[in-house]
Order: C-alpha cells, then sequence, then structure tokens
C-alpha cells in the first residue's frame, strides 16, 4: 500500500520539530507547499543510488562547472552540457531549486536562498522514508569513492565512513579512492567492519588471476532476482599511486564484464541486471555499446549531472549521480521474470534546509567528528571570492593553492592534480583547518620541487590532457586538466596529444624548451617521496595572508570556435 503524504506524516510523527522537513522550511525558504520528495508508486522494485560522496558526512555548497568539455563521440551530449545548456536539455528552469542544484548558474545568489546540499543526516531521512513506503523492495546502491575526501576519513583510514554506511543500509558498493588506504586496510574494512557486498569484477590479484572480491551479487527483492554487478575504477594503480596496492590488477576488462552479466543471466537466473559502475559517464557509454544485456548502469567517478532523465544506449539506462551527496537517484522499476518492463526515474537534490536531519545518524556524525573538532575549526583566513575546484580547467580553490605552493616554496611555477573532489566556500566565509583537509586529504600528500625543462613541462601536461581529451571514452581516466600556478598557454582538446598545449608561457614570457624552471607541486604517485604535507603548506600561506581574493586565473586561451562547438557555459575570464 502506498502511503499518502499526509497518512505519512501523521504515522511517522513527523510534523514540526520532531519531522522529515524542517520547521516550517517549504512555505519559508522555498515558498511552496508542495512536497518535492513525494514520489507515486510504481513497480515492484526501487533502486536509490549515490555516488562519490568524498567521505563529506556533512552538508557542503557545491557548484557544477562551466566547463566539461566532450570530445569525438559524446561532443555536445550529457554530461558535457554545462549552464543554460544542461538545463535546456532537461527542461529545468533557471534560477529554481533544481536550476541551482544542477547547473552553475548564479551559484552565489541562489546558494544563499536554496542552501547547502547532502550531508548523511539528510541522506538518511530519505532513505529511511523511502523505505518505509516501499518496504523490503528497496536497494541502497554506493557508487565508491566514499572513504576519501575529508580530514576524520583521513584520520580515521576510512572507518568513520563505514560506520556510516553501514548507519544508512548500503546494500553494494564499489571503490577507488578507498583503495588508497591500501591492501591491508581495504582488506580488513570490507572483511571485518563493512556490512555491504564490495563488488568489483575487473579487480585481479597479480599472483594467481583471480578476483580478488566478489564480482556481483544476486539480490531477491518481491520475488525478482536482481543481479549487481560491481566494477571499480579501472585506471586505480595509474591515477593513485600503485605501489599502494601492489598485489592487484585492475582494467576496464570489457569480455570479463559480458561473461559476469551472461552467468548471471544464464546461471543465476536473473531477471534484471545493474552495473554499478565508477567507470566514469563516458566510459560508461561505450561499455554499454559493447556489453549486451546491462538493463541499468549506475554510475560515478566523473562526478557529473546526468538527470533528471537517463541517457540511454540501445536498451541500457545510463545514469552518473553527482558527488557529495548532492543527489541522490532513484529507480522505480517493474520487473518481470526476465525482463525489466516498465520504468520511473527520479533525480533527487538532497536540500539540507528542507529535509530534516535523522538523529540516529546526527548522533554517528557527532560522536565521529568529537575528537577532532578543535583542529577541523581552527580558522586560518576569510575569502573574499567564491571558492570552488570543479572545472576541465583551474578552480578557484586550485588557484589559491597553486598560489600558496609558489610562495611558499619559492618557486617560478606550480602544479596541482586536476581532482574533481573538493567542496565550495562562498564569499565572505572563513576558510577553516576542515576546508583545506576538504582540498587536501590524500594519504600521499607531500610537497615536492622540481626542476623541468619547458619541454618536460609541455609534456607532463600534454600526456594529462591525453588522459582526459582522448576520443577513444576507453584511454580517459577523469579527473580534470592539471592545475597550473604562473604558466599560461593557448589549448584545442580536439587535438591529438602533444598538440593540445601550445604558445606556452611562464611569467607571460615564452617558455623555454632547454631553460630549467623550478615548479612546486603534491600528490606524487609513482613512489614514496618526502615532503611537508600540502595541507601544512596551505594552512601556513592562508594564514599570512588572513584575507584572500583571486584576482586572476591562469586559465588557459581556447581556440575560438569552442564556443560553438561545444555547450559550454564559458565565463568571461575565457574570452570567448
Amino acid at each position: 500500500m502506498h502511503l499518502s503524504r499526509r497518512d505519512f506524516l501523521q504515522l511517522m510523527g513527523v510534523a514540526g520539530a520532531t519531522g522529515f522537513f524542517g520547521p516550517g522550511a517549504i512555505q519559508a525558504a522555498w515558498g511552496a507547499a508542495g512536497d518535492p520528495y513525494e514520489i507515486p508508486d510504481y513497480g515492484n522494485v526501487t533502486l536509490l543510488h549515490m555516488t562519490d560522496s568524498h567521505a563529506q558526512l556533512l552538508p557542503v555548497w557545491w557548484r557544477e562547472p562551466d566547463i566539461n568539455i566532450g570530445v569525438g563521440p559524446v561532443l555536445n551530449q550529457p554530461p558535457h552540457l554545462t549552464g543554460k545548456w544542461s538545463l535546456d536539455y532537461y527542461g529545468v528552469p533557471a534560477k529554481t531549486a533544481n536550476g541551482y542544484a544542477f547547473s552553475c548558474l548564479d551559484f552565489d545568489t541562489l546558494a544563499h536562498k536554496y542552501g547547502k546540499i547532502g550531508g548523511y543526516a539528510h541522506i538518511a531521512s530519505l532513505v529511511k522514508r523511502y523505505r518505509h513506503e516501499r518496504g523490503d523492495k528497496v536497494l541502497m546502491l554506493d557508487g565508491g569513492d566514499t572513504w576519501q575526501g575529508s580530514a576524520t576519513s583521513l584520520w580515521t583510514k576510512g572507518a568513520d565512513m563505514v560506520g556510516a554506511q553501514n548507519l544508512l543500509g548500503v546494500d553494494d558498493m564499489v571503490g577507488h579512492w578507498d583503495f588508497t588506504y591500501g591492501q591491508d586496510q581495504v582488506e580488513h574494512l570490507v572483511k571485518t567492519e563493512l556490512k555491504a557486498n564490495f563488488l568489483a569484477q575487473n579487480v585481479f590479484s597479480n599472483t594467481w588471476q583471480e578476483l580478488v572480491f566478489k564480482p556481483y551479487h544476486i539480490h531477491e527483492v518481491s520475488g525478482r532476482k536482481i543481479a549487481v554487478i560491481g566494477q571499480a575504477f579501472p585506471f586505480t594503480p595509474i591515477a593513485n599511486p600503485g605501489y599502494m596496492i601492489p598485489d592487484w590488477v585492475f582494467g576496464i576488462h570489457t569480455e570479463h564484464m559480458q561473461k559476469m552479466v551472461d552467468e548471471c543471466r544464464q546461471q543465476q537466473k536473473a531477471d534484471l541486471v545493474v552495473l554499478l559502475s565508477h567507470n566514469g559517464a563516458d566510459v560508461d557509454k561505450k561499455m554499454a555499446s559493447l556489453v549486451k544485456g546491462i538493463d541499468i548502469i549506475l554510475g560515478g567517478h566523473t562526478h557529473d549531472i546526468m538527470g533528471p532523465k537517463p541517457f540511454m544506449v540501445g536498451k541500457t539506462l545510463i545514469i552518473n549521480t553527482s558527488t557529495n551527496g548532492k543527489i541522490l537517484a532513484r529507480f522505480d522499476l517493474d520487473v518481470g521474470k526476465g525482463k525489466l518492463n516498465g520504468w520511473r526515474f527520479y533525480y533527487l537534490p538532497v536540500f539540507s534546509n528542507l529535509i530534516k536531519a535523522d538523529p540516529e545518524m546526527t548522533a554517528y556524525v557527532e560522536k565521529v567528528r568529537a575528537p577532532y573538532k578543535e583542529k577541523l575549526a581552527q580558522p586560518l583566513a576569510t575569502t573574499e571570492s567564491l571558492l570552488y575546484r570543479r572545472d576541465n580547467f583551474n578552480g578557484t580553490f586550485d588557484q589559491l593553492l597553486c598560489d600558496a605552493l609558489r610562495e611558499e616554496m619559492d618557486c617560478e611555477a606550480a602544479f596541482s592534480p586536476g581532482f574533481r573532489w573538493g567542496y565550495c566556500k562562498l564569499p565572505g566565509e572563513t576558510i577553516t583547518m576542515e576546508d583545506v583537509m576538504g582540498q587536501t586529504a590524500i594519504t600521499y600528500p607531500q610537497v615536492t620541487i622540481n626542476e623541468y625543462t619547458g619541454a618536460q613541462i609541455k609534456n607532463i601536461m600534454e600526456q594529462v590532457a591525453d588522459n582526459i581529451f582522448n576520443v577513444d571514452p576507453y584511454y580517459q581516466q577523469g579527473g580534470d586538466m592539471i592545475r597550473v600556478g604562473n604558466i599560461q598557454y593557448d589549448f584545442d582538446p580536439d587535438e591529438k596529444i602533444y598538440h593540445r598545449c601550445s604558445n606556452m608561457r611562464v611569467g607571460g614570457k615564452a617558455m623555454s624548451a632547454t631553460k630549467k624552471y623550478k615548479v612546486a607541486g603534491w600528490a606524487a604517485t609513482t613512489a614514496p617521496v618526502e615532503g611537508k604535507p600540502v595541507w601544512e603548506v596551505f594552512a601556513q600561506w592562508l594564514q599570512a595572508k588572513k584575507h584572500v581574493r583571486v584576482e586572476k586565473m591562469d586559465l588557459p586561451r581556447l581556440n575560438s570556435d569552442m564556443k560553438s562547438n561545444h555547450g559550454i557555459a564559458f565565463p568571461k575570464e575565457y574570452g570567448l
């Protein structure tokens, strides 16, 4: 039986201070009387999906990118549409709650109106509500990058997030950054702490070439067999330090994926096959074109908005569910014997000022954060600019980090990885130690100083660019372009490797191929290195500045036809 909103509120006693909604939240904050989270009853199976929370237990600001360039077969396809083009594609009005959640437009203004997103206590309330309404028809699936991205996750080696997942009732998960705690810690968490199934059909042992984790799990839901196959990030030992997981071999393994799909269909008699993936959106699209028999791909890794309607390749439905707990995706399915009869899809922004925090999860979050509370709250500086990371090229937070590396390490230039994790700060807010860790909390944080020739600098940047803008999605590794400090260049994503970066300059002067430049960087992946943790360098610089403002960005000059050829919300800094 489906409960109406009125019945649900009466039954659970959730009105007012103890409610699912904050007191007067809908009318006061939103000016509407409807319930954006009420969903009509449909079907016999519900899939709830979140991914890439990057260990953010609390609500955060998260701004979508201005620039998310697609090349080759994915040009002008989701998720490579931003700003008004993205909203137009999905039919979402600008300057609305969903317009705020799904785009970068008017972010500063709308952030003050609609508030922060995510937070495990708010997600838990939503999940509990749907479990109450749908009963045992619900599966809760986590797409990975869950155990990394915050100070507390780093200091507890992912244990704080495993506890939150257990409390949330996650059924299955996959991994990527989660592996950066090393083999021993991952095995410990998976075998002794995590209640969910940790799945990966594409991780094999070096010695025996056997699967390290379960490749799939068969769930019995409403008398139907639901197969969930796991796909870990295929390039983990390349994008992150391979020495941390020396006995494990990763890859895309399309043929083995087909074997697992066939095994689920033919031997396990699965009625529905779901791929819980950390491939990234474009890789998922290609995999769907090559592997037959997957009904739904619940994607992650690239942090993309792919809603409020799924993308289809053949008969396969594909989504990607953003990041930082910003979106909870929901599929309601009519699963028949051996086939999917019908579906409905909902892309639900988790607005923290609208959803009442779950008391049980709130108590847990407070408990795991308590030992670090004073350190996390340490004030460092006030920002006068909107600080964000997510963009194909430099974000403002990364620009500050590059400036800090150059000045503190006395270098001519700086590199910073193009990580897609790291939340935002609004103008006027205080940057705390927790915020610095929210941009830098990794297990290999040492700052290094290297002398690179101009030719080496170009080679580094060309290699990174090819990992992002290769026309074959199977050669893409996700992430964004390496961030640069005091380096200027022209860029054409449609060129081939060694031809994308041109007219390179350091401090405005032409870069010499043979001259050596002193370059600061961090997050070396090839071998352990000595050096200060990057957060110490960044925090010291911020404390000395007291007030920070991004006056200019070290952004590339893009080729002139980019604006007409890509559905991108180019900011004025690019001059297009």
